[in-house]
């Protein structure tokens, strides 16, 4: 019988308390004034475990059941919903009253009733492109979620012409064509080397698949377009068929084999892709964008010395703390004539690195993301990561110029998303939820921040009055086109 209270871990307490409730609350307090330009809605992917883990055995924040959120924002007017995602394995679960599921990504350690139901939580990013919202995680395929009701509409493979069995959670969308770009590791199945390459037209219908080999079964967590390649970044974080088999993690970082990227024409073929070997040991989950410049390709990477998640470190033998990994806002110089990669510093350590939705795959002047500084106090532990972030930063890759808005001590702030702005030399805004410490728990708002002076703080905030669990990704959808997808389904 699987255990009914959770586990008294950092998983499962403070910030990542679960908080299991599916809600609909209109017109929002707003202090402040939000401009009105800012309309249409903030999706968000937040882990949520609708029950304890099985035998009453520690997880981590990244098996929670995917809870799809919604600020809805207009006319300076703001509502909250929040829906479970109603996957394969929420479903089973829910009618069994109980968790079913066993470790983390290992299908070995789960109850032989759920043999063969897609293991997938849906829990990652909220994926907006051509009308449709999806919800994923990289471990399975997309889910169909309505945007106006939040109801699961179901697993999505585009009428059947998707093979693969899985899909990132960070495809890239090209501004210009409006088409998807996205790809699936382990597409061939658990620990497989197989790696799915796949383009979504701007109608939404799947365009082309196909497939490749990697140099071994990593966790290709994210990818990168320029208007001429396509990149497949492999860091050493490692899935082995044999050791789930005999129960153990899915995934461990072996720190003396070398990173490599795959390289091929984004419109081209798998046979053209180049592999180039990159440093040992490292690894990155998020890239803040890639273009071509000349003969070679520029790629911004939130780089760490190692694995950043201290779950994975501690089942791959690795003892350092976080204040122990180094990391930084590196650019990768990439020339695939040569084979060669060279590496500089352009920013401090952070991670979440988001631009602007015209930025993407092309030369740009700047970004943003979102990191721990140590001077502010002590660490809010949240996430798989285990520390919450205290600082949003402005930056310039080009020239390392950077503005900073700290959270001060008792503050943490989750990844934002940029709202365009219409106005000539206006470079609109971000929308963050940031969650604050207060007594013995926490309480959340929306912050509504001038992008180009972050400095400055919120220009308005919407506090909630219930509890938030901190959210992986964000997605903004424009009004406008929420209310074509309205359309077009009516």
């Amino acid at each position: 019988m699987a255990a009914r209270a959770f586990p008294p871990s950092l998983h499962y307490q403070g910030l990542n308390a679960p908080v299991r409730m599916e809600v609909d609350i209109r017109d929002l307090g707003v202090e402040g004034e939000i401009p009105a330009e800012i309309a249409g809605a903030f999706f968000r992917a937040v882990p949520d475990p609708a029950h304890p883990p099985m035998l009453g055995e520690d997880d981590n924040v990244l098996s929670g059941d995917g809870m799809v959120a919604r600020f809805l924002i207009q006319d300076g007017s703001v509502d909250y919903s929040s829906r479970y995602v109603k996957t394969a394995r929420f479903e089973a679960e829910r009618k069994a009253r109980r968790s079913l599921f066993g470790k983390y990504r290992n299908p070995f350690t789960d109850d032989e009733s759920v043999a063969g139901v897609d293991r997938t939580v849906a829990n990652t990013t909220p994926i907006w492109h051509a009308g449709r919202l999806y919800m994923t995680k990289e471990d399975g395929r997309a889910y169909a979620i309505d945007p106006i009701t939040l109801d699961t509409i179901g697993r999505w493979d585009w009428n059947g012409a998707l093979k693969s069995e899985t899909m990132t959670a960070h495809a890239r969308i090209d501004p210009e064509t409006n088409e998807m770009f996205a790809f699936g590791y382990e597409a061939g199945g658990l620990a497989s080397k197989d790696i799915s390459y796949f383009i979504i037209g701007a109608d939404g219908e799947l365009k082309s698949e196909q497939w490749f080999e990697a140099p071994y079964c990593a966790m290709v967590h994210d990818f990168a377009i320029t208007e001429k390649y396509a990149l497949f970044p492999l860091f050493p974080t490692i899935a082995d068929l044999d050791r789930l088999k005999a129960g153990g993690a899915h995934w461990v970082h072996q720190q003396d084999q070398p990173s490599w990227i795959g390289v091929m024409p984004r419109y081209g073929s798998v046979d053209e892709m180049v592999w180039i070997e990159g440093p040992a040991g490292v690894h990155a989950y998020h890239f803040m964008n890639a273009f071509d410049d000349g003969g070679v390709i520029q790629l911004d990477v939130c780089l760490s010395d190692t694995n950043a998640f201290p779950f994975i470190r501690s089942a791959s033998g690795i003892d350092r703390h976080q204040s122990q990994v180094k990391s930084s806002l590196s650019r990768w110089t990439i020339d695939p004539a040569a084979r060669t990669i060279t590496e500089r510093e352009v920013g401090p350590p952070g991670d979440l690195p988001m631009i602007q939705k015209k930025d993407q795959g092309r030369t740009y002047s700047h970004g943003w993301y979102i990191t721990y500084d140590p001077r502010q106090g002590p660490p809010i532990p949240a996430g798989p990561v285990e520390t919450a972030c205290n600082t949003l930063f402005r930056i310039e890759p080009g020239n390392g110029r950077i503005e900073a808005l700290g959270m001060g001590p008792t503050r943490a702030i989750n990844e934002p998303v940029h709202v365009a702005s219409s106005q000539p030399g206006h470079g609109g805004w971000l929308l963050a939820v940031v969650d604050e410490a207060v007594g013995d728990g926490f309480k959340s708002a929306l912050w509504v921040i001038e992008a180009d002076e972050v400095a400055k703080g919120p220009i308005a905030t919407v506090p909630l009055p219930v509890p938030l669990r901190p959210q992986v990704h964000g997605w903004w959808v424009p009004a406008a086109e929420l209310e074509a997808a309205a359309a077009a389904a009516a």
